[in-house]
């Protein structure tokens, strides 16, 4: 009896199906150690590619990991926009800038001027208010024109605008948020701000007129030294060294607005058109020039600085100085008013008493008078 053609070929097939599955279950499951069919021969010498690159122009040899840390190292790529400066994708300088900031400097400006406000109430506890120790006398001298109380309180009143709306800026988030709210410090905060950019130019108009005004007359001379061995008599009573228009005091006063407020003119010009200008690349050449390596002495780290590293300097330096500054108007404040008496009526009215004037500046009356008794009258006075 013989199978028929149909019995022979379905055989065939099921022989077929079952070495198919057994050849796929032999390649599923390895035979021995799972890494020999990877692992190089022990003799095998390894050969990387040329330049560490392999075809495809992959990364290669560069990880993730130290592709993130050259971006925060600020390592810049391409753009194809105008504004080189948006290759750079993080300005790793700014997280020292933001740290310095909102740290240690502004801590350190709030007690700075603590401390010249309670070593002011000290003085006042221990000297008292320095009185005119003859009497005010019923005459008075013109101490100063119209044109230069003019220039002083154009320079006084736009510093006390700029250094409140700047105070703002340092404190604001601390002291006024909680007090007034949210939705108040907004608009209260861009009020300031505006107005701090406008009364700007009032100040440097000021400060011109001050310096024109005064510079001749701040020049150091011999009675300076003596007020100064004496400390103008300020801790002892009945010594009044003798002075000029100005004593030694007054004209470290001076020659410190006149820096100062220059040096806050120029920041403050800088944050105002911002990416200008380089004044501290141009600065600190200038030291450099004479032998001196400023950006060593304050801590930064050395030139070329970028246009982003340049602003946040400027900012910097604008908060230090404004605060050296308004430390200094403290005492010239109290001076002029509470800590002794008669002082503002040189301000107030332009004129003061003879006798004020002659404890004071004995040498300028003298010379106002040997002038012609100019400006010398015998108007009614009043204590202050």
């Amino acid at each position: 009896m013989t199978s028929s053609p149909r019995r022979k070929t379905s055989v065939f097939r099921r022989l077929s199906l079952c070495a198919a599955a057994i050849a796929v279950f032999l390649l599923m499951v390895p035979l021995g150690d799972a890494d020999a069919s990877v692992r190089p021969p022990e003799n095998a010498t390894a050969v990387a590619p040329p330049g560490g690159e392999i075809p495809g122009k992959p990364l290669g040899h560069v990880s993730d990991a130290e592709i993130w840390h050259s971006i925060r190292l600020g390592a810049p790529g391409t753009v194809s926009i105008g504004d080189g400066r948006a290759a750079t994708l993080i300005q790793s300088p700014g997280e020292d800038w933001r740290l310095v900031r909102n740290g240690p400097l502004f801590d350190y400006m709030g007690y700075l001027m603590l401390a010249t406000l309670v070593l002011l109430a000290a003085f006042f506890g221990f000297r008292g208010r320095i009185r005119v120790e003859h009497g005010f006398s019923g005459r008075k001298i013109t101490r100063f024109s119209g044109f230069e109380r003019m220039g002083h309180w154009l320079m006084a009143v736009s510093f006390i605008i700029l250094g409140l709306s700047g105070l703002n800026v340092s404190f604001g988030r601390e002291i006024i948020l909680p007090v007034i709210g949210k939705d108040a410090f907004g608009p209260f905060s861009m009020f300031l701000k505006v107005t701090h950019h406008y009364v700007a130019f009032a100040f440097m108009l000021g400060l011109a007129i001050a310096f024109v005004t005064w510079v001749a007359q701040n020049i150091p001379n011999k009675y300076d030294l003596v007020w100064l061995s004496k400390a103008g008599g300020l801790f002892s009573r009945g010594a009044h060294p003798p002075a000029r228009k100005f004593n030694g005091g007054q004209k470290i006063f001076f020659w410190a607005t006149m820096l100062g407020g220059f040096s806050l003119c120029l920041s403050g010009w800088a944050l105002l058109f911002p990416f200008e200008h380089s004044y501290f690349a141009g600065t600190f050449a200038t030291f450099s020039a004479v032998g001196i390596d400023l950006p060593a002495m304050i801590g930064l780290p050395p030139p070329p600085y970028s246009a982003i590293q340049e602003q946040q300097f400027a900012s910097i330096w604008h908060a230090v100085v404004a605060i050296l500054m308004i430390c200094m108007i403290f005492a010239h404040i109290y001076i002029g008013s509470l800590g002794m008496e008669g002082a503002f009526d040189a301000m107030g009215t332009g004129e003061v008493d003879v006798n004020w004037a002659k404890e004071h500046h004995s040498v300028w009356v003298e010379e106002t008078m040997a002038a012609g008794s100019e400006g010398v009258g015998t108007r009614s006075t009043t204590t202050g």
